[in-house]
């Protein structure tokens, strides 16, 4: 079989995740391509994601590593047991960029997710027309049916918080996001009005940072942390100007981790959350 030409974020992560452990072990890519019995060309496809690896190899290269951390290494077989075509976004592959999908793939996984957003209704709870309208925004603008496709792709996320096990979600989200007017007062008033809905969801915890704060987390900056199985398995994902980015050195979880504490400290308390949604809502 061929290697992928654009692995998904998760396989990409499976590969980062046994490259790690080989560098950390002292082992060299042509070492650890021998020891499961293949060569180096493979080897470096499989630790960049281009190709898939067998839970039995998983388990030899651990053991070649002297990594005896059970946990991390079934976490890791889990994702080698996973295949594409198995999860509802794969319909959108082709259609939308690959990024709609690996975030969508992102929320699926996670254990629990963190969320901070400045100026923007979180994608997990958009409606609709907030949607369109921020897509719809876009330079140039979508064609129609790639628009459509986006708008049902982002509506689709938030399945994740309706099935037996939802993933804990505290939403962090500034008092800005909830006072922009996307697509206009109507529009913008029917997700406000949305978002008092989701913040009784079960799963998900909403909190405001009202402008009356003088402080501002992390200048501004936007954010999901989802945890996962394992500590070394969250990541982090950020928009850029080109693109969404996933992270997941240590050195950008313990800073985004730090960002979301903040941001958590400064928010207000669920009720007053939904008071002050309540009333920008009467204002919209």
């Amino acid at each position: 079989m061929p290697p992928r030409d654009v692995p998904t974020a998760r396989e990409a992560r499976l590969g980062a995740e046994l490259r790690k452990l080989r560098e950390r072990a002292g082992k060299a890519a042509h070492e650890a391509a021998a020891h499961i019995g293949t060569d180096r060309a493979k080897m470096s496809n499989i630790e960049s994601g281009r190709r898939g690896i067998s839970e039995e190899r998983i388990r030899a290269l651990s053991a070649f590593y002297l990594c005896d951390d059970e946990p991390l290494i079934e976490a890791l077989c889990a994702i080698a047991r996973e295949h594409r075509g198995q999860h509802w976004w794969e319909r959108y592959r082709g259609i939308l960029p690959p990024g709609a999908l690996d975030m969508a793939e992102l929320e699926h996984n996670a254990l629990r997710l963190n969320i901070v957003h400045m100026l923007l209704v979180p994608g997990l709870f958009q409606t609709p027309g907030y949607a369109r309208a921020i897509f719809g925004s876009a330079i140039p603008r979508p064609r129609e049916e790639e628009l459509d496709a986006r708008v049902e792709h982002r509506v689709s996320r938030s399945q994740i918080f309706h099935r037996q096990d939802p993933p804990p979600c505290e939403a962090i989200i500034h008092e800005a996001a909830l006072r922009m007017r996307y697509g206009g007062r109507s529009v913008a008033r029917a997700q406000l009005e949305h978002l008092l809905v989701v913040a009784d969801w079960p799963s998900v915890t909403l909190r405001v940072i009202p402008f009356a704060l003088e402080e501002i987390p992390g200048h501004a900056q936007s954010m999901l942390y989802t945890e996962g199985p394992v500590p070394q398995l969250d990541t982090v994902q950020v928009d850029t100007p080109f693109g969404g980015a996933f992270l997941h050195t240590e050195p950008e979880l313990k800073k985004y981790r730090t960002l979301f504490e903040t941001a958590s400290a400064l928010a207000l308390d669920p009720e007053d959350s939904r008071q002050l949604v309540r009333y920008i809502t009467r204002e919209m």
